[in-house]
């Protein structure tokens, strides 16, 4: 059994719709049984899971055991992999999440603040010894922020070639308990979610795909120095 933590310290970096929509993708590609674990005290992830119709993926309430009892009570119910949605702030909860998690994706828009919050997220990533890759989400098409924000992450870790751009059908989704891949969407975002979950899978799997990096998202592209100086300063 697979475990990833989705974690940043910034709120509204997308972390809820994104392990929702990878556990929905994760089981559509057959890698399911999937479970989800809300361990932010606001509750999105659970009350997005509460408005679905579909059984699957399944949500798991924590218990008073702790998250290691019931990760273990997971596998051994046959549970291939669980997805755990954490706080928007760097607090106990998080660092107990990402020492039990097998990755862990920070998700961030390309934007001073989201970079800064990056940070302190890699740190604590780096301090317990667990691996990490970023995805880019919120993007605008073609904005020079992005190609600056990739270059800044890529030094701190994997970015995911998956750019998630900023698109009304994930938020209209996930109001009923959908996502895009559910709904008739006629964007690419299905297709960038897809990408997203195989890059992941391979990861879990030791599959090394290439991620992005500043060569490969954009020939020629250079940075200013001011995004990957955020970032810099917040490690």
């Amino acid at each position: 059994m697979h475990v990833i933590a989705f974690a940043s310290q910034k709120g509204g970096s997308g972390k809820t719709t994104l392990a929702g929509h990878i556990a929905v993708e994760a089981e559509r590609q057959g890698a399911g049984p999937v479970a989800l674990i809300d361990t932010d005290p606001q509750g999105s992830l659970s009350q997005w899971w509460n408005a679905r119709e579909a059984e699957r993926p399944f949500f798991v309430s924590a218990s008073e055991d702790g998250l290691e009892a019931d990760l273990a009570r997971l596998k051994d119910g046959g549970v291939n992999l669980v997805i755990i949605d954490t706080p928007p702030a760097i607090t106990s909860t998080i660092g107990h999440v990402i020492g039990q998690a097998d990755l862990i994706v920070i998700p961030t828009r390309p934007s001073p603040h989201d970079l800064r919050a990056a940070g302190a997220t890699v740190r604590l990533c780096e301090e317990v010894g667990k691996p990490l890759v970023f995805a880019v989400n919120g993007a605008a098409p073609r904005a020079r922020i992005t190609t600056e924000a990739v270059i800044a992450l890529s030094h701190h870790g994997p970015v995911a070639p998956s750019i998630l751009h900023q698109r009304i059908d994930f938020a209209a989704s996930m109001i009923d308990g959908r996502t895009v891949m559910e709904i008739s969407s006629s964007t690419k975002s299905p297709e960038e979610i897809a990408e997203l979950w195989s890059f992941l899978n391979d990861r879990l799997k030791g599959r090394e795909t290439s991620p992005l990096t500043s060569g490969s998202f954009v020939a020629g592209a250079a940075s200013s120095g001011k995004a990957e100086g955020l970032l810099r300063g917040a490690a």
